[in-house]
Parts: C-alpha cells; sequence; structure tokens
C-alpha cells in the first residue's frame, strides 16, 4: 500500500478548482421558494475523517459535503498516510496505511479547529501524536484541556514542545472512568475514539449529546468497535484490539445547514420544503421558530417551513444539545432583526460569537450587546451594503440578512462561508436568489 504524501487526484471532480472569489453578492428583498436537499453534516463528516485513520482497511463514506473543511481534513489524511479517492460528488474511499505519521503538519493542521481530533485516534493506534493546537489555543484553555485531562487518565504523557501537544504512551492505552467538568463535543469525541482499542472498559460522564457524537459512535461500531450510550450523558466503550474496515457509511445529515435554511425561509416569509432531513436534530430549532410564528410541518425525512405574517420576538439561551444550538444564534439574530419587538439571546457556549452584531448594524440593525447577552429590538426592514464575515456562522448569518435586504449585500471574507456549506449559491439560485461570487 502507498506510504506518505499521497497524491492521489480526485477520482471525480466536483466543481472544478476551488472558488478564489472571495465576495458573495445576494440580491435580496424576495421570498425563498420551493426544494432543497440538506448535504451532509460537515462536524459529524470530520469527526468520522479522522476516526478511518484507526480503519485496519478499506472505508467507503457516502454522503460527506464537498466544503473546504473536509478538502483540509482529507489533506491530512493524506498526510498522515491514507488513500483517499473522491468517488462520486458525495462519497469518498479511504486506504489506511499499516504505518501512521503521526504528526501533521502545522501548516495543514491550523486551517481547522477539528484537527485536534487526530489526538485520540493516534496515540490510540500508534501510540504517539504531535499536534500543533488549532487556531493558538494553549494547554490553559478549557475545550483543550479536558481533551489532555481525559487522555492522561488513560495513560497518555502530554507535554508542550515548541507549539505542539505532544502525547505519548508508553504502552497500550488503559480504560479508565473520566468525568468531564463540561458536555465538550470534542473532547468526547476524541476520548471515544482513544478508548476504542485501549485495554479494559472506559467510561465518559457528562459527556456531550449531541446529534454527530452518536454518528461517530454508529461509525467506530461499524469497525468493530465496541461503543454505547451515546447520545447520553454516559458513554461506555469496550477497548478492542484492533478495527477492521467498513464498505459503506452514511454521514447524517448537517442540522445547521438545514437550520440556516429553516431560518432564511423565515426571514423571507418565504416557504421551503427541506429533504434529507433527521426531525430531532433539529427540533430545537423548530421549536422555537414555531413560538416565533413560523409553521413547520414534518413528512419522514422532510420538514416544510412556511411563514406568511408578521413573527413574534424571541428569548433564546444557547445550550450544549439538545439545547439551542450555538450554531444557529447568528442566523437567528438576523431573523429576529425584523421581527417587530424586542428579543434576547443569550450565549452560553463562545463568547465571542457576536462580533457579527457590528456587520449586522451596518444593514440596519439594532442591536446592543452586554457581555454575552444581546438585545434586538426589530426594525421595518434592512438595507444592503458592503459586510465582512468573520467566521462561519456569522458568514451565514449575513446571507439570511442579505436574502431579506432590500438592494444588494456584499459578504466579504466568503471563503469562511465555503468551510461549511456545500453549493450554497447554487442552492440559492435553485430557490429564486440572485447570488454570484465576486474579487
Amino acid at each position: 500500500m502507498a506510504g506518505r504524501g499521497i497524491a492521489t487526484a480526485f477520482a471525480y471532480e466536483t466543481g472544478g478548482p476551488a472558488l478564489t472569489m472571495d465576495k458573495l453578492i445576494i440580491c435580496g428583498g424576495k421570498p425563498l421558494r420551493g426544494r432543497v436537499r440538506i448535504s451532509g453534516a460537515k462536524n459529524a463528516a470530520l469527526a468520522v475523517l479522522c476516526a478511518s485513520v484507526m480503519a485496519g482497511d478499506k472505508v467507503v463514506l457516502e454522503n460527506v459535503p464537498d466544503i473546504s473543511d473536509v478538502r483540509d481534513m482529507i489533506d491530512i489524511i493524506r498526510h498522515v498516510g491514507s488513500e483517499v479517492t473522491w468517488l462520486s460528488e458525495s462519497s469518498i474511499q479511504i486506504n489506511p496505511p499499516p504505518r501512521l505519521i503521526a504528526d501533521p503538519p502545522c501548516h495543514l493542521v491550523k486551517k481547522l479547529r477539528a484537527s485536534n481530533l487526530f489526538l485520540g485516534p493516534l496515540l490510540s493506534r500508534f501510540g504517539f501524536a504531535k499536534i500543533s493546537l488549532p487556531g493558538g489555543c494553549n494547554i490553559g484553555v478549557r475545550p483543550m484541556d479536558l481533551h489532555f485531562k481525559g487522555l492522561a487518565c488513560m495513560g497518555v504523557n502530554i507535554s508542550m514542545e515548541g507549539g505542539y501537544a505532544v502525547g505519548r504512551a508508553p504502552s497500550r492505552l488503559k480504560g479508565a472512568r473520566i468525568y468531564l467538568d463540561f458536555p465538550s463535543v470534542g473532547a468526547t469525541e476524541n476520548l471515544m475514539m482513544a478508548a476504542c482499542l485501549a485495554v479494559g472498559q472506559t467510561v465518559l460522564e457528562n459527556a456531550a449529546k449531541e446529534p454527530e457524537i452518536v454518528d461517530l459512535a454508529n461509525f467506530l461500531n461499524c469497525l468493530g468497535a465496541k461503543v454505547r450510550g451515546a447520545g447520553t450523558d454516559i458513554i461506555k466503550i469496550d477497548g478492542v484490539p484492533e478495527l477492521k474496515g467498513c464498505l459503506r457509511y452514511s454521514v447524517i445529515p448537517d442540522r445547521i445547514e438545514a437550520g440556516t435554511f429553516l431560518v432564511a425561509a423565515a426571514a423571507t416569509r418565504g416557504s421551503l420544503v427541506l429533504e434529507n432531513i433527521i426531525p430531532p436534530h433539529v427540533e430545537p430549532i423548530c421549536a422555537k421558530l414555531r413560538e416565533a410564528g413560523v409553521e413547520i410541518v414534518e413528512n419522514g425525512d422532510t420538514l416544510q417551513v412556511r411563514a406568511d405574517g408578521p413573527l413574534q420576538p424571541l428569548d433564546i439561551k444557547t445550550m450544549p444539545y439538545p439545547g439551542f444550538p450555538t450554531d444557529m444564534q447568528s442566523q437567528m439574530m438576523a431573523l429576529l432583526s425584523t421581527v417587530e419587538g424586542v428579543s434576547m439571546i443569550i450565549e452560553n457556549i463562545f463568547e465571542n460569537r457576536f462580533q457579527i452584531a457590528d456587520e449586522l448594524k451596518r444593514m440596519g440593525v439594532r442591536i446592543k450587546v452586554e457581555g454575552r447577552m444581546a438585545v434586538i429590538e426589530g426594525v421595518p426592514e434592512l438595507y444592503g451594503t458592503q459586510v465582512k464575515a468573520t467566521d462561519l456562522r456569522a458568514g451565514a448569518a449575513l446571507v439570511v440578512a442579505g436574502l431579506m435586504a432590500q438592494g444588494r449585500t456584499g459578504i466579504s471574507n466568503a471563503h469562511f462561508i465555503d468551510r461549511g456549506y456545500h453549493r450554497l449559491e447554487e442552492k440559492l439560485q435553485s430557490l429564486g436568489v440572485e447570488v454570484y461570487r465576486s474579487h
């Protein structure tokens, strides 16, 4: 089998070379109408891709979104020695090597935070991992601190060496009982993967319960792991000597992409049918939209959303799943900006989520931010202008605002949006939106 630095070309072209034009232009003011198919979940796909390096044989993944984060993760997987081939627009084949290269390069790792999920798989299979901390995190940051504490309980020695987190396990990892001070998704995923090849049983208490956790557990079990309890706050993993391959595994639909289209339909007073949905995954979002007066009808794996008349203001608090997701807070802020009355959003997960407020103000939104609370006073309408995405979900919020606004909105730093939304322009165009890329 081929070794490090495999230069396998894509067997299937999924839209040609990456777009270099970094501004998204939206001509708003029209309701969204039509049908849209939701792509595979970004966060689930990234975790499953990391776990694939633990497989002992070929893995075929389906419903994989062709987005920049996924392509960056594939670059890392190729560097550690796996051979990756696109089989179609949304399916890939991964041939893991017999020996892993346990130190992916810094310039790749720093492109996406989810790259820290290689710690568990590399340590579990290889006994060594050297990972540049994504986004400049250090050991004092709470989320990575939980990763390190849990791995230490399993016999890993973690040290910081020249900006890298270096983990060494003198022998096979050992099962342990680990309590997470906060139900961190990343820490739960990393420790769950590490435990699969450990000796004995690992029990994760106060584990994250997000659908992406369940999807990762299902994939690991497809490889021959023994994971129970995913989706609850106690996950038990019985270690096995090795994992096998998996000839077909389909990644779950993206609940945040689904939520973004639900909000966009409501914000433009449109009518959409969303296909490829797991309704319970988006129930926290649907519940708030229904509270605002949006009509949402479930029919199997589809949702029909319609917003005809005036909406009601909302109070929202972001919480770990099954609470309202932090990844939907910015989009809801855009929606609430034209709802008569006063709405309030409290951000309990990430302290910098309100950076979007300043950009929305440029479009006529009235927002007052105090610490982790944002108060939104509804205005009659928004106006298109030049704005800048500061992160992925802020970019999604600006897209929603641009769809609502009168006139033309130019969103720079559109590469942030490309990190999480598969073929967004094409999907919006199919719903009647005039949208295109520009320099």
